[in-house]
């Protein structure tokens, strides 16, 4: 297949199995949903998914969030991993959005990538779940499975983020990267595949002899 044949099937492939990708993480307002990507990082949106209920029962919102002790907000978010950073971030970009934007998150890229613990990932999340602006998140997982594909040869997750969104038509992103990210567990995990066992491996390279190399992130 060339490169712009595998394009085409490998997003007929991804809407016709998920043609209407849920966000995993659950939430109920775009200050939650925030919170919960954050603590994604490095950890399961399966382990966030059971954590946060109970970090919602001691504060749902900026304002309540921003009178708790990084102590508190550590005890429970212990289980997601990096808990020190995470709840220090927490409490501090909750005083920011008291502080300084009126208790409500920014739709506003450059902003929320100003806020503690929100990188350039984090911050693409929330444009793109929360505000539908088109932005095409790219995670370690994401990275991986582009290389499988070979949609990018980037030695890193912003090489292949600019690699995605010029291969895919930007009305696209928000679902596709739900999408990518949906098909790797199912499919293509970093264990349940090489590059030469899923459906879409096999199909983009049906004659691939040896196990494809991914670069890190």
């Amino acid at each position: 297949m060339l490169k712009q044949e595998r394009v085409n099937y490998i997003a007929a492939e991804l809407e016709r199995l998920y043609p209407n990708p849920p966000i995993p993480l659950n939430h109920v307002d775009t200050y939650t949903l925030l919170v919960a990507v954050l603590l994604s990082a490095q950890c399961t949106d399966e382990r966030v998914n059971q954590i946060t209920p109970k970090l919602w029962q001691l504060a749902d919102n900026c304002y309540d969030m921003a009178k708790q002790t990084v102590d508190d907000i550590r005890a429970i978010i212990r289980p997601c991993g990096l808990s020190p950073q995470k709840s220090k971030a927490i409490q501090k970009l909750s005083e920011i959005l008291v502080q300084q934007h009126n208790g409500e998150v920014p739709g506003d890229m450059e902003e929320l990538e100003k806020l503690p613990g929100v990188g350039h990932k984090t911050a693409s999340v929330v444009m793109a779940q929360a505000f539908g602006e088109a932005s095409f998140p790219v995670d370690t997982h994401i990275h991986r499975l582009a290389q499988r594909w070979g949609l990018t040869n980037g030695k890193n997750v912003t090489q292949t983020e600019k690699d995605l969104k010029r291969l895919f038509p930007v009305e696209t992103w928000n679902d596709l990267h739900l999408q990518i990210i949906y098909y790797g567990r199912e499919y293509c995990s970093a264990r349940g595949c090489d590059g030469r066992v899923c459906p879409i491996c096999t199909t983009c390279y049906p004659n691939r002899k040896h196990a494809k190399v991914t670069k890190k992130a």
